[in-house]
C-alpha cells in the first residue's frame, strides 16, 4: 500500500460546476417524479394514498439518478488536485 506525502487542495472551479449541474439536474429529475407519480396515479385510478407512495417510487428512483451521476462527475471533475 502507498502512501500519498504530497498535500491535495481542493479544486472549486470543478467543485462549483458539479455542484451547479446536480442542482439544475436534480430540480428536473424530482420534478418530473412528482409529475410523473400524479400523472400517472389519475391514468392509473389511484387514491391519494396510491400516489403519494407512486411519488415516492420515482422519487428514490431520482436520488439513484443523482448519486450516479456525482459519481461520474467526480470522475470527469476531480474535486481535488495535489500541490
Amino acid at each position: 500500500m502507498t502512501t500519498s506525502t504530497g498535500s491535495r487542495r481542493i479544486n472549486w472551479p470543478s467543485v462549483i460546476t458539479v455542484i451547479s449541474a446536480a442542482i439544475l439536474i436534480g430540480a428536473e429529475v424530482f420534478g418530473a417524479a412528482f409529475a410523473g407519480g400524479w400523472a400517472l396515479s389519475i391514468l392509473f385510478g389511484l387514491d391519494t394514498f396510491g400516489e403519494h407512495v407512486l411519488q415516492v417510487v420515482l422519487f428514490l428512483c431520482g436520488v439513484a439518478v443523482m448519486a450516479a451521476f456525482m459519481r461520474t462527475a467526480a470522475r470527469v471533475e476531480p474535486f481535488t488536485r495535489k500541490g
